[in-house]
């Protein structure tokens, strides 16, 4: 869907699109652009043979000139795509490498985030086969150190897929048996009540300048939490509210941190800086960032760019001029030595 939406609002007098599907095998199958232009919703690839293959030169004989990677979870937005663009040395829309690597880890993020001198939420970390040979242990220190109810992640993973929200002791073996599925590196945090804040934030076209952030928005789940459930399956799972509902020194405040966090990441072109507000104290403290977040034209990072004065359309050229910029830039890097 938000392939479709991309392709759909990119400028046709400026680019020429190329839409290229990746199924659940791994195969690169080469679209036509109507079938995306007739269908709103999804997308049916048509079966291809396994055999064809798809060159980074397309028939015209001329490579692309930059790559808009629109995808989402592991594999997608950790940096692996990102290192095959690198490799191919082709450009490429959004974060390098590290950063999305980095993004995509919750938990190292939260350790440079915290080197920053930003607020986190306190957790534990635990690694799968640790956790099996220490379980008491383990639950001791999160009994001892986070107390519950405590939300239960795995570090690699997105959408809410496998996050517990664990109320007693006697429910945290199984929502981290769950959680393990997904990653062999879980993270175990204090729920707080907190509201969910959000920022979009650009990188600066002047290059070295910092980056720009959007006005925040506000997720209101209508679940206990804004679960897998309460994103896809609920129509009405949660409103979205654009802009938040918060004071302007804490909309001044979110917007440090989103840029700070944006900057200590090494994020590029963009990212989604999700935060928290607790409820009780007011205090803002960082979430988790989102490399390529989602862009239907009713997702939160498009539609807070707009409500910034920055249409749908210009911010994906943006992007794309931005993935070009840094690709010239990389270029004139030395890629080797020659002794004397």
């Amino acid at each position: 869907m938000s392939a479709a939406s991309v392709i759909r609002h990119l400028d046709r007098e400026r680019f020429e699109i190329q839409p290229i599907a990746i199924d659940k095998a791994g195969r690169w199958l080469p679209l036509e652009l109507k079938q995306i232009d007739t269908n709103a919703k999804s997308l049916t690839v048509p079966t291809r043979a396994s055999e064809q293959a798809l060159s980074l030169k397309p028939e015209t004989g001329r490579p692309f000139d930059i790559i808009f990677p629109v995808m989402h979870g592991p594999l997608c937005e950790d940096g692996a795509v990102q290192g095959l663009m690198e490799l191919a040395d082709v450009a490429y829309v959004g974060c390098g490498v590290l950063a999305s690597a980095v993004g995509m880890d919750k938990e190292v993020a939260k350790r440079l985030i915290r080197d920053a001198g930003l607020p986190i939420v306190p957790y534990v970390s635990l690694k799968h086969e640790t956790w099996k040979r220490t379980r008491e242990e383990s639950a001791r220190k999160i009994s001892t150190e986070l107390g519950f109810p405590v939300f239960v992640k795995p570090a690699n993973q997105g959408s809410s897929v496998g996050v517990h929200k664990v109320k007693e002791l006697s429910a945290l073996n199984a929502a981290l048996e769950d959680a393990f599925r997904y990653d062999s590196k879980v993270l175990v945090e204090r729920a707080v009540a907190a509201r969910e804040i959000e920022l979009a934030v650009l990188e600066n076209p002047d290059a070295g300048a910092p980056p720009l952030v959007s006005i925040a928005g506000e997720i209101v789940p209508h679940h206990e939490f804004y679960s897998y459930e309460s994103k896809y399956l609920d129509e009405n799972g949660a409103a979205l509210l654009i802009p938040a509902g918060i004071t302007p020194a804490q909309m001044s405040e979110a917007q440090r941190i989103a840029r700070v966090a944006f900057e200590a990441l090494e994020c590029e072109g963009l990212a989604r800086v999700d935060l928290f507000l607790d409820k009780n104290t007011g205090q803002l403290s960082f979430n988790e960032v989102n490399t390529l977040p989602g862009f239907t034209s009713i997702s939160m990072y498009p539609k807070m760019w707009e409500a910034s004065g920055i249409p749908y359309a210009d911010l994906l050229s943006k992007l794309v001029d931005l993935g070009l910029a840094r690709h010239e830039r990389r270029k004139k890097l030395v890629r080797e030595f020659h002794g004397s």
